[in-house]
């Protein structure tokens, strides 16, 4: 029986020494599988933007040594960064990627592969390849690339037929190529006609829209233009005085009705004034044919019949210079009319340039206020990124804080599991 039980004690310890040992190999053999994660979301960004390409190694292992490869597909064998030996190899790089693109070096230690890459290009859209040749692992990131501006809002004339007044929106340099919306002060969606876009030879967009609104409670209007791929949304407004709903619907445009006004109201002065000179210079000769005959004739005739024809002469002439002063009053009237319109169309037109300087004073301060906005977000999200790494870089220390204690650990059991054995 002593034989027995003495065997009973000696394998007693090795049970759990073995399975320890097996859970060891374990571990380590799962955690020789490193993987390279990248973002799950294609990454989006404008034109002119500095952005980060994600990659890193999970679990996390000093890289800073091994060979280190960003490609494109569409660029074939020309790759956009390789690093090696602890350096940038600049002569295999796609000369338009020449000074934007970098790794984080003090990051290579804990598996951060990231790219950088400054002042984005419409030609870096494409899908990004992070390869570490040593572990023959790959990882894949999509970068779509956008480009916006904001939209301008002016006066394009009035509709003669409903008496509305016409609107145009223009907005250039978008990419991809976007839509264009009008809104009323309440939100909803107005009616308008399919808007025209251009694409220049930089592949921006230029889009323009046009649409006819009527008086409202609200008088305010949006223009909106927005890229969907790219989450990209720039809007413009502008309220319309209800001075220009009251406007007669036989008036033309704003813009070319002045003009056109003035045009007409001066031909038909000239013509009316030739045509009186013309009358009055008929008549006047008239008269004095009619005069010289009838003084021929009163020679032959008696000398009172004479004087009595010279008396009718002199009566009609009067009569002829008081329709004439009469003519020339109401050509000054006329005159008068004239003046008092174009004082009018040019108030107007003074009124419409005021409004519509005060509009573009309000557009460049807002342009000022979400330019200064975006430096605000791109600075906190600098902020963020750091604090990110360096949190990330505190788990990776605290892990290998841990494995070491696990080590250690493992080699006092293995140590008193030895002296029990011995000891027995």
């Amino acid at each position: 029986m002593l034989p027995q039980r003495t065997g009973l004690s000696l394998q007693s310890p090795l049970r759990p020494l073995s399975v320890l040992v097996f859970h060891l190999l374990l571990t380590q053999s799962c955690r020789g599988q490193s993987q390279l994660i990248g973002p799950l979301q294609p990454i989006i960004a404008l034109v002119g933007d500095d952005i980060i390409l994600p990659c890193h190694l999970e679990p996390a292992e000093d890289v800073s040594a091994m060979t280190l490869e960003w490609t494109r597909s569409d660029l074939n064998s020309i790759a956009v960064f390789v690093w090696r030996a602890g350096k940038d190899l600049v002569h295999v790089k796609d000369p338009s990627y020449t000074g934007r693109t970098s790794l984080f070096t003090d990051g290579l230690k804990h598996g951060n592969i990231s790219l950088k890459l400054s002042k984005v290009k419409l030609s870096d859209e494409g899908r990004y390849q992070c390869y570490v040749p040593k572990l023959n692992k790959e990882s894949f990131v999509e970068l779509v690339v956008g480009s916006a501006s904001y939209p301008v809002i002016t006066l394009a004339g009035i509709d003669e037929a409903t008496g509305g007044v016409m609107l145009a929106c223009r907005s250039e340099g978008w990419y991809p190529e976007p839509e264009v919306l009008w809104l009323d002060g309440e939100g909803n969606l107005l009616s308008a006609g399919p808007p025209e876009t251009v694409r220049g030879p930089d592949d921006l967009y230029t889009v323009s829209s046009r649409v006819t609104v009527e008086k409202r409670h609200s008088n305010s209007f949006t223009c909106r233009v927005q890229q969907k791929n790219t989450n990209q949304t720039r809007e413009a407004h502008i309220s319309i005085s209800n001075d220009f709903f009251n406007v007669q619907s036989s008036s033309v445009p704003v813009n070319t009705g002045l003009a056109v006004s003035l045009a007409v109201w001066i031909i038909m002065f000239i013509l009316l004034l030739l045509f009186v000179v013309l009358k009055w210079r008929q008549n006047r000769i008239k008269t004095k044919r009619s005069c010289g005959d009838q003084t021929e004739k009163g020679e032959k005739k008696k000398h009172s019949k004479t004087n009595k024809s010279e008396d009718q002469c002199v009566t009609e002439e009067r009569e002829r210079e008081q329709l004439m002063t009469h003519e020339t009053v109401e050509l000054e009237v006329l005159k008068g009319n004239v003046q008092k319109k174009i004082k009018h169309f040019k108030k107007k037109r003074s009124e419409q340039q005021l409004q519509e300087e005060q509009q573009k004073e309000v557009q460049t301060l807002k342009e000022e206020l979400l330019e200064t906005k975006k430096n605000e977000i791109e600075t906190k999200r600098a902020e963020l990124q750091q604090l990110h790494e360096e949190k990330k870089r505190n788990e990776n220390e605290l892990q290998s804080l841990k494995e070491e204690l696990e080590n250690k650990e493992v080699h006092v059991f293995i140590f008193i599991s030895l002296l029990l054995i011995q000891n027995q």
